[in-house]
Formats: structure tokens, C-alpha cells, sequence
């Protein structure tokens, strides 16, 4: 009961998406401006750096709080429940199912699991996106990365870190397109010729 009592909560935590809650702040469909995607990414380019670090502090937080939970009633129940805010940010019952990519609650949670090991994978995605200046190439590897390296430091979370990973590659079929086209926009904090802040 306990079990089953967890993972409703913090799939419901889960579907808590900062992103959406400040744009209607705001006057804004975060869903409707930008990329259309309410993380953080688009919540900078459409709201700006503070609104951006709130929606990134919140999506990471939810995953650390679902997982520290969920470890009340065990370690495969701290598992579950970090699967369980993660898939409540992708398909949030408040927002029509429709969230975000799930990556910083991914972290978040993977973060609570094992620290080494969300230390690892956040190395991969920093080291992509410097190389490349794109977040969803960053993303996209740090994913590809976390089952692999669960296997190696937490053997139990390897089928919940495999079943996050493939969804948020999925999520992000758009973007490989675009990578490979050679059409997917780039993170920049600088300025354009013309003074206008970039990746607006």
C-alpha cells in the first residue's frame, strides 16, 4: 500500500511543471513560443536566465524529493518512484499529459540515487554541449550514458534509468533531425551584431 501510495504522489509531484506555472504568471503558453517545449531550454529563450534557473532548480528538486520518498518504504521503491516523477513530468496529469523532456528530473532523481554517478553524466552533458553549443546533443548523450554506467555503479536502476533514457532520446527525435540537418539552434549568452541577445 505504501508502495503503490508513492508513486502516485510523486508521479502528481512529477506533473508539477515550473515552466508552465510561470508562463501563466506571465500571460505566456510556454507550449505556444520558442521551441515550444516547456523546459528550460525554451523557458530561457522565451522568459529569461531567472525564470529559466527557477524551472531548472524545481524540475531537479521534484526528482531528488521523489526519490528520497519513495526510499522511505525501500531502495526498489526509490527506483520506482524516481520513474514515476519522471514519467509525471513527460505526460503531467495536469497539463493534458503534454510536459516537457524530463532531463533535469531525470538528473534530479538519478542525482538522489547515486551522486558519483549523476556527477558522471552531467560531465557528458557539459562536455557535449561546450563542444557543441547545443543542449539537445548534451542531453541526448548524457542519456545514452546513464544506463550504461548505472550497470557499473547501481546495477538494481539499470532498468529504470534504461526506461528514461530511451524516452527522453525519444522525445528528442526532433532535435536529432535538426542535428543532423544541420538546422538545430545553438546556446549562446552573447550578443548578435545587432546588439539583440541570441537564441531569442
Amino acid at each position: 500500500m505504501k508502495f503503490a501510495l508513492f508513486v502516485i504522489v510523486t508521479y502528481l509531484l512529477g506533473s508539477i511543471n515550473p515552466s508552465i506555472v510561470q508562463g501563466r504568471l506571465k500571460g505566456i503558453d510556454i507550449k505556444k513560443e520558442g521551441s515550444g517545449n516547456a523546459g528550460t531550454t525554451n523557458t530561457l529563450r522565451v522568459m529569461g536566465k531567472k525564470a529559466a534557473l527557477v524551472s531548472l532548480v524545481c524540475d531537479v528538486l521534484k526528482g531528488v524529493i521523489s526519490v528520497l520518498l519513495g526510499g522511505l518504504a525501500g531502495p526498489y521503491c526509490a527506483y520506482a518512484c524516481a520513474l514515476s516523477c519522471f514519467c509525471g513530468h513527460i505526460w503531467p496529469a495536469y497539463y493534458h499529459f503534454k510536459g516537457g523532456k524530463g532531463v533535469a528530473t531525470c538528473f534530479g532523481t538519478v542525482l538522489a540515487v547515486n551522486w558519483k554517478l549523476a556527477l558522471i553524466c552531467l560531465s557528458a552533458v557539459v562536455v557535449i554541449v561546450l563542444i557543441t553549443k547545443m543542449v539537445s546533443a548534451g542531453s541526448i548523450i548524457g542519456a545514452a550514458v546513464l544506463p550504461a554506467v548505472s550497470l557499473m555503479m547501481e546495477p538494481l536502476f539499470v532498468p529504470f534509468a534504461a526506461a528514461m533514457a530511451v524516452i527522453i532520446i525519444v522525445k528528442h527525435r526532433s532535435n536529432i533531425d535538426r542535428i543532423v540537418n544541420g538546422k538545430e539552434s545553438k546556446l549562446s549568452f552573447g550578443k548578435n551584431k545587432k546588439g539583440k541577445k541570441a537564441g531569442k
